[in-house]
């Protein structure tokens, strides 16, 4: 280390004004601050009902439909990547959601360890795009269009309800999002449970696909991974109210399993129900639903309407909370609900232009995870090489300016993407020699720039302070309360 750099330094929190606590009906202060330890509440296994709802929704039941429907897996070999797929990014998701506890701020904001305070800008703006715009527009076509067949109502009509909702509810902020998807979560459960007990049971599983090569295998793992672990990017979103003393496993094992039940049991039903209906002529929603008779094909209908309400809550809420992680000054006790009201905005316009075309949402579920690998590369290769040090001050440190973070992640997008795609719109050089070879752009994202890091943050070491402590604005250094790492 330079001898004039310091070896440690202190660093003054951005806390988030105003009171809230357990408030429900209240519109949450601030934007993406840390939130003082007084308004610290709940417990852990909130998590399994907030991660458990939002995908019990039709996005999750159109990836096992894309095993067997289009890419062609039998059962079996979908059975096997969703499980695969499915495993890893709910772990990912478990190992992140952790760590909210400890430091009480929102998974874009935690990323500036790794990137610096203006280098998180890549990520955080990717997140807030496509999170607050890109699934928001995806669940609200699918949400409106369920709606639509349960009361023939006007597509667009039925749009602007469940597109009102959503904003509604993430206006208002954390403390609704979680009541929401608490008391959905029962309801959704209870109506999918059923829906999927008669799709396993009617379908034949000799003729979901006729089977398909380990390139369609590796297709389909890239995307129920990219699906699991694009709630990735919102992990301690949903952690960061919880007191910094509760149980990591139990915080970790709540979250991770909330998305890993969710996301598989909707899945392998998915891809069973290709064998009982080809859906020829019928909007998605109706076509997975026609064979469930008239009473729980409507209550399925219904709740993938209400399913979509309670992703899009979480998207929109997230995407609000990464826009305002990207440094931005917003002067504005109410920045993020503000924020979360103008994303809502645009992502009716983007449903509204997709409305009637929802097989162009296909290629987007497949390249959800292009940029959500490389940024997890990065995550955990700096979570390593910065293990033993005081790292929470650089969350809130102007003067942390990086670059190992944000070039390994853009050179992981590049090569991954131009090595290893497989897409409709594009196909990567490896996917062009050998055609079997499939889609793993995510993995190799999440390899290569996990590895460039390491190589680049030793050119950086010693450049700035390896220990940052983060204080108060009344000077306590509640950094030890946060993290109790070294």
């Amino acid at each position: 280390m330079d001898p004039r750099t310091p070896s440690a330094e202190t660093v003054v929190a951005d806390v988030r004004p105003g009171e809230y606590g357990a408030k429900v009906i209240a519109v949450e202060p601030g934007g993406a601050e840390f939130v003082p330890l007084r308004e610290r509440h709940g417990s852990p296994v909130q998590l399994l009902w907030t991660w458990l709802s939002p995908n019990l929704e039709f996005a999750t039941v159109f990836l096992g439909v894309l095993a067997t429907g289009i890419i062609g897996l039998s059962f079996p070999q979908a059975a096997l990547a969703i499980l695969l797929g499915t495993g890893l990014g709910a772990f990912s998701h478990g190992v992140l959601s952790s760590r909210g506890p400890q430091y009480g701020v929102p998974q874009m904001v935690l990323s500036r360890i790794a990137f610096g305070w203006f280098g998180n800008a890549l990520p955080a703006g990717l997140n807030a795009v496509i999170a607050g715009i890109g699934w928001f527009a995806v669940n609200s076509v699918s949400g409106a269009l369920a709606l639509n067949s349960l009361t023939g109502v006007p597509s667009w009509l039925c749009l602007l309800v469940v597109v009102g909702l959503q904003i509604l509810i993430a206006f208002y902020g954390h403390n609704l999002v979680q009541a929401f998807e608490r008391y959905a979560a029962p309801v959704l459960g209870i109506i999918f449970a059923v829906a999927c007990v008669m799709t396993f049971v009617k379908a034949d599983y000799s003729a979901a696909g006729t089977g398909a090569g380990i390139g369609g295998f590796l297709i389909i793992v890239g995307a129920t991974f990219g699906y699991a672990a694009g709630w990735n990017p919102y992990a301690a979103d949903y952690t960061r109210y919880l007191p910094p003393d509760v149980s990591k496993l139990r915080t970790g094992l709540s979250a991770g399993l909330g998305v890993f039940l969710s996301c598989t049991i909707l899945e392998l039903a998915g891809a069973a129900s290709t064998s009982i209906v080809t859906g020829a002529g019928l909007n998605p929603t109706t076509a997975f639903t026609s064979h469930l008779g008239t009473v729980v094909g409507d209550l399925t209908l219904l709740a993938i309407a209400l399913g979509a309400v309670a992703a899009n809550a979480i998207n929109i809420y997230s995407g609000s909370l990464s826009f305002t992680a990207m440094g931005f000054h917003i002067p504005l006790r109410a920045a993020r609900a503000i924020t979360a009201a103008a994303f809502g905005v645009l992502g009716l316009i983007v449903a509204l232009l997709g409305l009637n075309d929802i097989s162009s949402y296909e290629n987007f579920l497949l390249v959800i995870s292009y940029w959500i690998g490389p940024w997890l590369g990065v995550v955990f290769a700096d979570w390593y090489v910065r293990r033993g040090h005081r790292v929470d001050g650089f969350l809130f440190d102007r003067q942390h300016r990086p670059y190992a973070g944000w070039i390994a992640m853009v050179v992981g997008i590049v090569l991954s993407v131009w090595l290893f795609a497989d897409q409709a719109l594009y196909t990567g050089l490896v996917p062009t020699a050998v055609p079997q070879f499939g889609d793993v752009a995510f993995f190799a994202g999440f390899l290569i720039a996990g590895a460039l890091y390491l190589v680049l943050f030793r050119t950086q070491r010693g450049k700035e302070p390896e220990d940052a402590v983060l204080m108060t604005p009344g000077g306590r250094a509640d950094g030890d309360v946060l993290t109790g790492e070294r």
